[in-house]
C-alpha cells in the first residue's frame, strides 16, 4: 500500500533534491562561498527574516482569536465556517496576489469604495505594493493554517478549568496564562514555525506584488533563473540555503512541541 507514495516521493522529491544538490556543489561548493560574500544576499536574508517573523506573529494572533471563537460554536456551524476559512489554501500565490491587486490596487473595487469616503487611493494602493502590504497578502493564507492547527486543541480544551480557577480567586488573565496557555503553547509554537517557513519560502505572491522592488531570498532565487539570468549553480546553492532556513524553522517548532508534550506526559 505504501509503494505509490514511495514512488511519488522518489520521483518528485528525492531525485529533484539530488539534482539540485549536485548542481549546488558544482566546483566543490564554491557557489556557497560566493553567495555568502555578497551583500545583496545578507540584505535579502534580513528582509526575509523580518517578513518571516512579523507576518506569522500577526497571523498567529488573528488565527488564535478565530479558532477560539470557532471552538465555542456547534460542530455543524464550525464545520461550515471551516469550509470557507480553508478556501484560501486551495489558491496559488499568484492568484491570491492578483485578487489583492483587483481589490486593493489603484483601481481595485475596495480602493474605489474607500475613495468615496475620502481615503486616498494612491496611499492605499502604495501600501499594497510595500513590504507591509506583502505581509498583509501573506496573512490571507497563513491565518487559515493557524486556525486549522490550533482549533483541535481549543475544541478539546476544558473551559471549566478557567471557571474553576476564577471561582478560587484567580483573575481572568491569570487563569488564561497559568492554565490555558501552557496547554496551547506547543501547538501555537508549531503553527508559528509552520507559517513562518511558508512565508520565508513563498515567492509567487511576492513576485506579483513587489517584483524586484523588495530584496528577499525567494525573489533572489527567481532572478537567477528568470529570462535575464541563467546562473543555475548559484540558484541551486541559494535554494539549498533557503531550504535549510525553512527546515531549521520547522525543526525548531517540531522539537519544541515534542519536548513539551513529553514533559506534559511525564508530569501526568
Amino acid at each position: 500500500m505504501a509503494a505509490p507514495g514511495v514512488v511519488v516521493g522518489l520521483l518528485f522529491f528525492v531525485l529533484p533534491l539530488l539534482a539540485v544538490l549536485r548542481e549546488a556543489f558544482t566546483g566543490g561548493g564554491a557557489e556557497f562561498s560566493k553567495i555568502l560574500q555578497e551583500y545583496v544576499f545578507w540584505k535579502g536574508l534580513g528582509n526575509t527574516v523580518i517578513l518571516g517573523t512579523v507576518t506569522p506573529a500577526a497571523s498567529l494572533l488573528v488565527g488564535f482569536a478565530v479558532a477560539w471563537h470557532l471552538s465555542g460554536l456547534s460542530e455543524r456551524t464550525r464545520t461550515a465556517f471551516l469550509f470557507w476559512i480553508s478556501l484560501p489554501l486551495t489558491f496559488s500565490g499568484l492568484i491570491i496576489a492578483y485578487a489583492f491587486i483587483l481589490s486593493y490596487g489603484r483601481s481595485g473595487f475596495i480602493t474605489l469604495l474607500l475613495a468615496g469616503i475620502g481615503v486616498d487611493s494612491a496611499t492605499l494602493s502604495g501600501f499594497l505594493y510595500s513590504p507591509a502590504g506583502l505581509g498583509f497578502a501573506y496573512s490571507y493564507y497563513l491565518i487559515p493554517r493557524v486556525v486549522l492547527m490550533i482549533l483541535p486543541v481549543l475544541v478539546n480544551f476544558d473551559k471549566n478549568q478557567l471557571i474553576t480557577a476564577e471561582s478560587l480567586g484567580a483573575s481572568r488573565m491569570r487563569a488564561v496564562f497559568d492554565i490555558m496557555i501552557p496547554q496551547v503553547l506547543p501547538t501555537a509554537v508549531a503553527a508559528y514555525c509552520l507559517v513562518a517557513a511558508v512565508a520565508i519560502g513563498a515567492y509567487g505572491t511576492a513576485l506579483a506584488l513587489v517584483g524586484s522592488q523588495l530584496n528577499i531570498l525567494p525573489l533572489q532565487l527567481f532572478s537567477r533563473i528568470s529570462g535575464t539570468g541563467t546562473d543555475f549553480p548559484g540558484a541551486a546553492a541559494l535554494s539549498v540555503l533557503l531550504m535549510f532556513l525553512c527546515s531549521l524553522v520547522l525543526g525548531i517548532g517540531e522539537i519544541y512541541a515534542a519536548r513539551r508534550e513529553a514533559e506534559h506526559g511525564a508530569a501526568s
